[in-house]
């Protein structure tokens, strides 16, 4: 098994311009990640946003 390739959607990109660049490249998605992006609030930490990434594969 190669390398893992991921790919993040990114702050202006729809999910499905991410995908179609994913095709674009030879890929295909094999798994999607949410990762949470933290804030420091007053009293803890708090979750600001969800960041969506695709692990792939070569077609």
């Amino acid at each position: 098994m190669g390398k893992k390739v991921k790919y993040e959607v990114g702050e202006k990109e729809t999910i499905a311009e991410c995908l179609e660049r994913i095709a674009r490249d030879g890929y295909q998605p094999v798994r999607r990640v949410e990762v949470p992006v933290f804030r420091e609030g007053e009293v803890d930490m708090e979750v600001a946003k969800q960041r969506v990434q695709f692990e792939v594969k070569k077609k």
